[in-house]
């Protein structure tokens, strides 16, 4: 008799279907290391941007000095979930980094680190980024971070992957409908805690470290290859990121 498969089932063969048969749009012959930062050139030609991602962590930034030091791009933390009571907050340079960075003239993403455990606290966290936001454009993205936080009682490590996806899907579709784009990001391991078969409407951002050039077979728009990049302007280490400018 034939034996049926759960939807469980069902979408873990699409997901496996889409990383086989995954073709790599990027020739990564072009991704040079130009001291320390990564530059993608296409037929010869500079076909990327440099890009940092801050928060608090951070302290306050001088970031016309960021600028100054060829950074094209920034994302700053909206804010975040605790991991253990799950009470939403707002980062406490989120206001300062937002108006600082675009004045300065960089383009402007904003994320948001999440440990939702169901679709209505995804959503939630949507809406709080919208009303931080508060109308304002912005030249990228919105990101939804959910990473496993290395903790005793990190209340999202356990979600399984069909609530993560719920998740993902509620917070990106709340943030499209407010009238933003959205991005996925995380590495390898925290991408595939998702159905990603299931969310091929929104690009990936993909945290990938001590590697030449990306490995993970996923159609990546940005790639964060550094969490101790060097910028003027920022206190100690930072995220840096390439942007290729074909993808977004």
């Amino acid at each position: 008799p034939e034996v049926e498969l759960t939807a469980e089932q069902l979408a873990d063969a699409a997901d496996a279907q889409l990383l086989a048969s995954f073709a790599n749009p990027y020739d990564w012959d072009g991704l040079a290391d130009e001291g320390g930062r990564m530059v993608y050139y296409e037929d010869g030609q500079v076909a990327s941007q440099t890009g940092v991602d801050v928060s608090e962590h951070q302290g306050w930034i001088d970031w016309n000095a960021v600028a100054g030091d060829g950074v094209d791009f920034a994302y700053v933390r909206v804010g975040n979930r605790g991991f253990t009571e799950g009470v939403v907050s707002v980062d406490d340079y989120f206001e300062y980094n937002l108006g600082a960075a675009s004045e300065a003239g960089l383009d402007v993403g904003a994320y948001f680190f999440s440990q939702a455990v169901n679709a209505d606290e995804a959503r939630e966290e949507a809406q709080f980024v919208i009303d931080q936001l508060n109308g304002r454009e912005l030249a990228l993205p919105i990101a939804y971070d959910h990473e496993l936080v290395a903790a005793e009682g990190a209340r999202a490590n356990a979600v399984d992957r069909a609530t993560m996806t719920e998740c993902a899907k509620a917070f990106c579709d709340a943030v499209e409908a407010a009238g933003y784009s959205a991005v996925i990001y995380g590495n390898l391991h925290d991408l595939t805690r998702y159905h990603l078969s299931q969310l091929t409407a929104y690009p990936l951002w993909l945290a990938e470290y001590d590697v030449a050039a990306p490995t993970a077979p996923l159609p990546i728009v940005m790639w964060q290859y550094t969490s101790s990049g060097t910028v003027a302007g920022i206190d100690g280490a930072v995220d840096m990121n390439v942007r290729f400018t074909g993808a977004l």
